[in-house]
């Protein structure tokens, strides 16, 4: 069976991924608006994690409405769980028997309602998988530990092929600098650069 896992080449979808290989032919899956180079960045990490990658190019128009939504807002909460909602029914659109995606137990955003995995299932005749969703972050951290190199840094210098980034490039393009900078707060993010050598 196929699974495409949402990928960003962080250590939430990459661990989300290992934990689905023993019982899945794992693809990673960048979903995305072709915005900077946040696709080459994710396909960096599968291959330096050897997984197949592929891409799926999401609709310029909800990323329009995602942006609409932050600026609107005033925090990207919001637009990130409109485009995560979207990429999850693109990817179901492709040719695979589950779709996956690295959510925590713990996580604000995005999250995925049981109502809303339910009516996907049935709306796209595909299994929704969440192996994350037992685990908060700490546990996640300790199996990142053992099994991922891993870089950390804050989230605007970090190379990373989630939707945050491009949804900040599109909200400097529409708002400028200093929006981005009072819709997305400070926080560090991850981007995965290799498995671990078990000994």
């Amino acid at each position: 069976m196929r699974v495409g896992v949402l990928f960003s080449g962080g250590k939430d979808s990459t661990l989300a991924a290992l934990l689905l290989d023993r019982f899945y032919d794992v693809t990673l899956v960048h979903a995305g608006f072709g915005i900077g180079d946040a696709a080459d960045h994710a396909e960096a990490t599968a291959t330096a994690v050897d997984f197949p990658f592929e891409r799926v190019e999401l609709d310029a128009e909800v990323a329009d409405e995602a942006v609409d939504t932050m600026l609107a807002d005033g925090f990207p909460r919001n637009g990130i769980q409109l485009v995560h909602e979207h990429a999850l029914e693109a990817v179901a659109g492709e040719e695979f028997d589950a779709v996956a995606d690295g959510t925590r137990r713990d996580d604000r955003v995005p999250t995925v309602s049981r109502a809303w995995a339910q009516s996907l299932e049935d709306r796209r005749d595909v299994d929704y998988l969440s192996p994350l969703s037992g685990f908060g972050r700490g546990a996640v951290d300790r199996l990142v530990a053992e099994l991922l190199e891993v870089e950390e840094a804050p989230s605007e210098q970090l190379a990373k092929g989630d939707y945050e980034a491009e949804l900040r490039e599109l909200v400097r393009e529409r708002a400028g600098e200093t929006q981005v900078g009072e819709v997305f707060p400070d926080h560090v993010q991850t981007r995965v650069t290799g498995r671990r050598t078990q000994a």
